[in-house]
């Protein structure tokens, strides 16, 4: 695929530029393929919706079991109707579990702070010069890793604890399509008991994980 071809697709559809190049390579490259792609995922019409204003909506907590881990988020929809629904209530609810287990440090990726790009960049490019890869396709690895890194970190390029099938954006689009609004996590925090004290630290991440997904 090529970068026009992305901004291309981008331009047809909204659709964020992961979404666009996953969207090219289910395609084969094809930009009408790519655009069914995006619709049949709800993405070009969630996409549609991107633009509109989206100020009322929530702001959810969730505690884990003991008070050991705590999130606070903000979710943000069009209207108050909506912001008071049960599909909305339970989606946000969905988030903050998620980011209790998951552990995401930004939102998406064009929140990623130019210099914590700069610095996986910088990890991955020695990475790869220790590794001994030829010169003409070590570009293409650090970015390939760099869009993997961006799966680890961000929340909406994560997948979901509840349905590993879906990425949180997934999920968000969805809601969007059937509830017919914008649909934007604002902010986050997450806070875990003791972080950054010396002591013996518990993988909260993973019970809370297991929780969510009923094995617990």
């Amino acid at each position: 695929m090529s970068a026009s071809d992305i901004k291309a697709l981008r331009e047809r559809t909204g659709a964020g530029i992961l979404d666009c190049k996953k969207a090219l390579a289910e395609s084969d490259g094809t930009i009408e393929g790519a655009i069914d792609w995006l619709r049949t995922k709800g993405i070009a019409k969630a996409a549609k919706k991107a633009g509109r204003v989206a100020t009322e909506g929530v702001c959810e907590s969730y505690i884990h079991a003991g008070g050991r881990i705590g999130v606070l988020v903000e979710v943000n929809c069009e209207t108050d109707f909506v912001a008071k629904t049960d599909q909305f209530q339970a989606l946000v609810k969905d988030i903050a579990m998620h980011i209790a287990a998951a552990a995401p440090e930004f939102v998406s990726v064009e929140d990623v702070a130019p210099e914590a790009r700069a610095h996986e960049k910088a990890v991955q490019i020695a990475r790869v010069m220790e590794e001994g890869k030829p010169a003409n396709i070590a570009e293409k690895i650090v970015e390939g890793r760099i869009s993997k890194w961006y799966e680890d970190v961000c929340l909406l390029e994560q997948k979901f604890v509840k349905d590993d099938s879906k990425t949180i954006k997934e999920v968000i689009d969805g809601a969007v399509a059937t509830m017919g609004e914008n649909i934007k996590v604002r902010r986050f925090a997450r806070f875990v008991l003791g972080e950054g004290l010396e002591k013996k630290q518990d993988n909260l991440a993973e019970e809370v994980a297991k929780m969510a997904s009923g094995q617990a």
